[in-house]
């Protein structure tokens, strides 16, 4: 077989395939954020959430209380008191507590959307290492076909006796090793195929695929940092939770105002009846002491973690561009290289003609298979890199 001419027309279907046509990954992607349990369970989670923020923002229970008393001796007479009384704290106090429970129920917002990039993502490189499989176990499929025609060869000379025993011996371990590989590689397809109907919440799902999807353009570095920060959920947590911050100290700095109870009083005792109003004052004079400042210190505490992810953030995507562009270069280099070295053609005319051993030959060809092999991982190694610095775009 010849495989320049094998290689160009795997290098044209991709090539047809990103530009006419979207890959089976999309879909898969679709089905994973509709069937994935954990996204499932992570979205009534946050709804619970929610409804745990709201509680608090209403007016404390009200006390009610009653007594009835035997008075001795018994020209004193009984007593009977009855207390109903709403507590309350200042008025600001409830505004600044909704407030603080919008901000704390707008984080939903963002932890839910890192959750579904952080599973979309682990199907997407899933996919994407069974494209590799699939790409893999297609060349050693071939590759053993070449090498049972040529042990078939080998056989038939032995047969006539004009070949050697040895030369097909040679073949017969070069297809072991090659079953082998195909063993190991199967094994593996296996693995990725359960692990993606484990994030398709164990519904049945085929991922057969031996195209990658299309890849995005990959604009300047400044352009992509940009994009992949204004996305990034964790970024948002972290800003929305400095606001949580600064929301709780404002409501830290009402505590040290007053807080009030009124009601109504009631009071009988030998024969006589008294009705009023009940009220009363807490003055905070001891009780919230330093919990200003300790909600200060936590507002400072959250912005040096946002600016921390912020500069640790900005040298992670640097690396994966830098390793997304040092890939891509090695990846067309592999592709012009081999392209234009192929010789296998030569190869078997020159094994069949004799001019070469059995062993020359197997040494020359796995040059060329082993580069075969290498452009494959560097492909599959180009994919995920783009993946993870795309990763916002999901």
């Amino acid at each position: 077989m010849n495989y320049k001419i094998m290689f160009l027309k795997l290098l044209a279907l991709a090539f047809w395939a990103n530009a006419n046509g979207q890959s089976n990954v999309e879909t898969v992607l679709a089905s994973v954020e509709k069937n994935n349990k954990s996204l499932v369970a992570d979205r009534q989670f946050w709804e619970a959430k929610k409804l745990e923020f709201k509680t608090g923002l209403t007016l404390p229970n009200p006390t009610v209380q009653y007594e009835y008393l035997v008075g001795s001796p018994a020209a004193a007479g009984d007593q009977q008191d009855f207390i109903a009384v709403q507590p309350f704290d200042f008025p600001t106090t409830y505004k600044k507590r909704r407030e603080l429970a919008a901000v704390q129920g707008a984080v939903s917002t963002s932890e839910i959307a890192a959750h579904r990039q952080n599973v979309l993502q682990e199907a997407k490189l899933v996919c994407l290492e069974m494209v590799y499989r699939n790409k893999l176990q297609a060349q050693l499929d071939r590759r053993k076909l070449d090498l049972e025609k040529l042990q078939r060869d080998f056989q038939t000379k032995l047969d006539r006796g004009d070949g050697n025993i040895l030369d097909v011996n040679k073949t017969r371990l070069q297809l072991l090793e090659i079953n082998q590989m195909q063993q190991q590689n199967n094994v593996e397809i296996q693995k990725l195929q359960m692990h993606l109907i484990e994030l398709n919440g164990g519904e049945a799902i085929v991922f057969s695929d031996t195209v990658y999807p299309p890849l995005p353009e990959i604009q300047a570095f400044e352009i992509v940092e940009k994009e992949y920060e204004a996305a990034d959920p964790l970024r948002q947590t972290l800003e929305q939770e400095k606001r949580i911050a600064e929301k709780q100290l404002e409501l830290a700095k009402t505590w040290r105002l007053p807080k009030f109870e009124a009601g109504y009083h009631y009071q009988g005792i030998l024969g006589q009846r008294f009705n009023g109003i009940h009220a009363g004052v807490t003055l905070p004079i001891w009780e919230q002491k330093y919990r200003r400042e300790a909600q200060q210190s936590q507002v400072l505490f959250a912005d040096l973690q946002l600016q921390d992810h912020l500069n640790e953030h900005f040298f992670e995507i640097k690396e994966l561009y830098d390793r997304q562009a040092a890939l891509r270069k090695s990846l067309d280099e592999y592709r012009s290289t081999i392209a234009s070295v192929s010789n296998t053609a030569l190869l078997d005319k020159a094994l069949r003609l004799g001019e070469i051993t059995v062993i020359e030959y197997f040494l020359e060809t796995s040059f060329y298979q082993n580069a075969l092999l290498h452009y494959l991982e560097t492909e599959r190694e180009y994919q995920v890199a783009v993946a993870e610095l795309m990763r916002y775009s999901l």
